[in-house]
C-alpha cells in the first residue's frame, strides 16, 4: 500500500463528489425560477440512491469478476464483500488490482468509493434533458434502474480487464464512453417518452440565474481534476496513482476546457453577434467532456485541438436542437452525448501516451473506438427506451400540465427557492 497514492485517491474521490453540487448549480441556474429546487434535487437525490445501490450491488456488477462473456460482473462483491478480511482479529484491507496481477497501491475500499462518485454523477447528467416536467417519483425509480441496467454493465465492459470492450483495446481514460456518451444518448432516448415542455419552442424559457450556472461551471472544472487525474489509478497499472500520468491528465484537464470555452465563445460571437457568459461556461464543460476519455492518452498540443473542436461541435449540437425541435432542456445530449462521442473518437486519433492512434498510423485503434461508441451508444439508447416505456406506462413519467405550469418546486416539493 502506498500512502501517497491513497491520499491522492481519497482527495480525488472528494473532488468528484464536489462535482455533483456543481452540476446541480449549473443546471439549477439554467431553469426557470419555479423549477430551480426540483432541478437541484435531481442531482442530490442521485447521490442518495446510487450511494446505496453501489454498496449493495452496483460495485460488484461493475468491478466484480466477470459473470458472463465480459458483459457484467458477478455478485461476489455485493455489499462490498471481500474488501476487508481479518487475521488474528486484525483487519486486512484488500488492495485494488485490475490492469495487472500485481497488488495495487491503494485499498480497494478507496477505489470502490472513487468509482461510486462516477456512478452518482453519470445518472445525474441525464436530468438536464428531463428538467421542468419529469415526476420526482419517476425520476427516482429511473435513477435506480438506469444505474443498475446501463451504467454498471458499461463500466464492466470498458474498465475491467475481462470486459469485452477492454479486451478489444477500447480506450476510455476517465469516462467519455461510460459516463458522457451513455448519459447523453440516454437523455435523448428518455425524451421520446417524456416529450417537450409546455410552451416549447414558442415560449421564452430563459435561465433564471446565470451567476448560479457560472458558479456551477467553476465547481465542475475544479472537481474534474479528481475525475480525470484520479483515473490514472487504472492507467498506471494500479500502482502509481499520484505519478506522472496523473500530472499529464491534470495538465490536459486544464488546457482542453480553456480552449473549449474560447472556441464556443468565438463560434457564438460569429453566429449570433455577441459572446455570452452561458456560452463560455458551456464551452468549458464541453472541453472537459471531450478531454475526459483522452486525458492520459494525449499530449498538451492535442488537448488544445480537442478543446477547440469541443466548443465548435457541441455549440453546433445545441443549435441542432432548435432545427430538429426536440426539447433537450439543458443540453445534456448536445454537450455530453455529442461531446462524449467526439472525445472517444478523437482519442483514437490523437493518442500517443500508453497507446497510439490514427496520427501515429494506428488505424485499428480508431476502428476500435468506433466499435466502442456504437456498442455503448446503442446499448444505452435501447435499454433507456425500455426503462422509460415501462415507467411511462406504469407510474407515469411526466407531471400534469397544471403542475408543470405552476412549477415543480411547489407541485413536487411544496417549497420555493426564493422567499
Amino acid at each position: 500500500m502506498n500512502t501517497g497514492d491513497t491520499a491522492w485517491m481519497l482527495i480525488s474521490s472528494a473532488l468528484v463528489l464536489f462535482m455533483i453540487p456543481g452540476l446541480a448549480f449549473f443546471y439549477g441556474g439554467m431553469v426557470r425560477q419555479k423549477n430551480v429546487l426540483s432541478t437541484i434535487m435531481h442531482s442530490f437525490v442521485a447521490m442518495g440512491i446510487v450511494g446505496v445501490q453501489w454498496a449493495i450491488i452496483g460495485y460488484s456488477l461493475s468491478f466484480g469478476p466477470d459473470a458472463f462473456m465480459g458483459l457484467v460482473g458477478n455478485s461476489s462483491k455485493a455489499l462490498l464483500n471481500g474488501l476487508i478480511t481479518f487475521k488474528d482479529g486484525n483487519p486486512v484491507y484488500a488492495l485494488f488490482q485490475n490492469v495487472t496481477t500485481e497488488p495495487g497501491s491503494i485499498p480497494e475500499y478507496v477505489f470502490a468509493m472513487y468509482q461510486c462518485m462516477f456512478a452518482m454523477i453519470t445518472v445525474a447528467l441525464i436530468s438536464g434533458a428531463l428538467a421542468e416536467r419529469i415526476k420526482f417519483s419517476a425520476y427516482c425509480v429511473f435513477v435506480l434502474l438506469w444505474t443498475t441496467l446501463v451504467y454498471d454493465p458499461l463500466a464492466h465492459w470498458v474498465w475491467m480487464t475481462d470486459g469485452w470492450l477492454f479486451k478489444k483495446g477500447a480506450l476510455d481514460f476517465a469516462g467519455g464512453t461510460v459516463v458522457h456518451l451513455s448519459s447523453g444518448i440516454s437523455a435523448l432516448a428518455a425524451l421520446i417518452f417524456l416529450g417537450k415542455r409546455h410552451g416549447f419552442p414558442t415560449e421564452r424559457m430563459a435561465p433564471h440565474s446565470l451567476p448560479l450556472t457560472m458558479l456551477g461551471v467553476g465547481m465542475l472544472w475544479f472537481g474534474w481534476f479528481g475525475f480525470n487525474a484520479g483515473s490514472a489509478i487504472v492507467g498506471a497499472n494500479c500502482s502509481d496513482a499520484a505519478g506522472g500520468l496523473a500530472g499529464l491528465a491534470f495538465a490536459t484537464t486544464t488546457i482542453a476546457p480553456a480552449a473549449g470555452g474560447l472556441s464556443w465563445m468565438i463560434a457564438e460571437w460569429i453566429h449570433s453577434g455577441k459572446p455570452s457568459a452561458l456560452g463560455f461556461g458551456s464551452g468549458v464543460v464541453a472541453g472537459l467532456v471531450v478531454i475526459t476519455p483522452a486525458a492520459g492518452f494525449v499530449q498538451p498540443g492535442a488537448a488544445i485541438i480537442l478543446g477547440l473542436v469541443a466548443g465548435v461541435v457541441c455549440y453546433g449540437g445545441v443549435l441542432m436542437k432548435a432545427k430538429l425541435k426536440y426539447d433537450d432542456s439543458l443540453d445534456a445530449f448536445g454537450v455530453h452525448g455529442i461531446g462524449g462521442t467526439t472525445g472517444a473518437l478523437l482519442t483514437g486519433v490523437f493518442a500517443t501516451v500508453g497507446a497510439t492512434g490514427l496520427t501515429s498510423g494506428n488505424v485499428k485503434q480508431f476502428v476500435t473506438q468506433l466499435i466502442a461508441v456504437a456498442a455503448a451508444g446503442a446499448y444505452a439508447f435501447i435499454v433507456t427506451l425500455v426503462i422509460s416505456f415501462i415507467l411511462d406506462k406504469t407510474i407515469g413519467l411526466r407531471v400534469e400540465k397544471e403542475d408543470e405550469i405552476m412549477g415543480l418546486d411547489q407541485t413536487q416539493h411544496s417549497e420555493s427557492a426564493y422567499n
